[in-house]
């Protein structure tokens, strides 16, 4: 096995792949955080309307005090997290395309060593662009943010465990996503127009109808969101858990959307989730390329 990882590692640095992506991700967190914290610098203007001093009284904060940098890297954090995922997709499909999966199952003693040694290299892969991503982030946070309203030494610690397991679940979904579809082209499109824009227009579109507000902390990309957003989501109480039921549905979308996760349930119950989705697909696109012919 330890070959077999070997082998993956010298397979994905030998390609550009690792390196270009490293760019968007570097770009995409360290902006949109910037962005962000920007913005949510004067958050404590926004904790003056009715329904948000409502619930900044019950859970005891000062809004003069609230570290609002943890919602700009939730952001920051969550939209770059799609840059591992495009990686994962290049795992198997990117080697079906460029027809070396033959070479992959042929020098391996089984099909399941392979992919093991896969799922192993590209969860490193993962936690290291999750280290690169929080890193930026934090980098934009400090530099867009008031010292006093940035995250408690704990809170840092929290968004970053959550930030390397989002990136490595994300990984993880992004290969199942591709072994299933076999297509980089056709997971790449679906990927992105699913997580940017399809499931955020159904989660907005359905919040409040029949009680189906739920969606946001359900689906793949909210849950994925979840992880990160759900550990600003619990640091203020916005959470679907704890949040009070005085405020209403419109309020509460608000407040999630500023945490980065509407519907999220709680970071741990978004991780679980969310693990259960990229175990979906991984067990999928691993069945799958059981017998899947190779010549």
């Amino acid at each position: 096995m330890g070959n077999l990882i070997k082998a993956e590692f010298r397979k994905t640095l030998s390609l550009k792949t690792w390196w270009v992506l490293l760019i968007p991700l570097v770009l995409v967190a360290f902006w949109l955080t910037f962005a962000w914290g920007s913005l949510t610098n004067n958050f404590a203007d926004f904790l003056g309307s009715k329904d948000a001093r409502q619930v900044s009284d019950m859970i005891g904060l000062d809004p003069d005090k609230i570290p609002v940098g943890l919602l700009a890297l939730a952001h920051g954090v969550n939209i770059a997290q799609l840059v591992p995922a495009l990686f994962g997709v290049f795992a198997l499909a990117g080697e079906y395309r460029s027809k070396t999966i033959t070479t992959t199952f042929l020098t391996a003693p089984n099909r399941i060593s392979a992919l093991t040694a896969k799922m192993l290299t590209y969860a490193a892969w993962g936690a290291i662009y999750g280290l690169v991503s929080f890193g930026v982030s934090a980098l934009a946070v400090m530099a867009s943010v008031d010292s006093g309203r940035w995250p408690s030494a704990g809170q840092w610690l929290a968004a970053l465990g959550g930030s390397v397991l989002a990136a490595v679940l994300v990984t993880l979904f992004g290969i199942g996503f591709g072994a299933v579809l076999r297509s980089v082209p056709l997971a790449v499109v679906l990927l992105l127009v699913w997580f940017l824009m399809l499931e955020n227009v159904l989660v907005i579109a359905f919040w409040g109808w029949a009680d189906i507000d739920i969606l946001g902390g359900i689906l793949p990309n909210g849950t994925a969101n979840g992880i990160v957003g759900g550990i600003a989501a619990d640091a203020f109480g916005f959470n679907s858990l704890d949040l009070p039921a005085s405020v209403d549905s419109g309020s509460q979308l608000i407040l999630q959307l500023t945490a980065g996760a509407p519907g999220v349930l709680s970071w741990w119950a978004s991780a679980l989730i969310f693990f259960a989705w990229t175990m979906i697909f991984f067990g999928l696109g691993w069945a799958g390329n059981q017998r899947r012919d190779i010549t």
